[in-house]
């Protein structure tokens, strides 16, 4: 099963965008599909594989940090090659 990710990295600090970099260049490294905008970051790719990869990912980064928010979406199919038809 495929499932599409939005996540939205909030660290509550002032220096807070190494963190976000740091976060984003993990999600790149994966090899699975990643998209951004200057207020998400969406990773696509097959259910066990994404969600293993983010479990990772967000502890480390919720270890890291004193204050944080991560909002994320998830939506059951790979939504990597939308494209409006509008």
């Amino acid at each position: 099963m495929n499932i599409s990710v939005e996540l939205t990295l909030s660290p509550l600090q002032d220096n807070f965008e190494p963190p976000i970099i740091d976060f984003i260049k993990k999600l790149r490294a994966s090899g699975l599909t990643v998209l951004e905008n200057p207020l998400s970051t969406q990773v696509f790719g097959e259910y066990d594989v994404v969600m293993e990869l983010l479990h990772n990912e967000i502890k480390e980064s919720f270890e890291s940090l004193d204050h944080v928010v991560l909002t994320m979406k998830l939506v059951k199919s790979d939504r990597s090659n939308y494209e409006p038809h509008f």
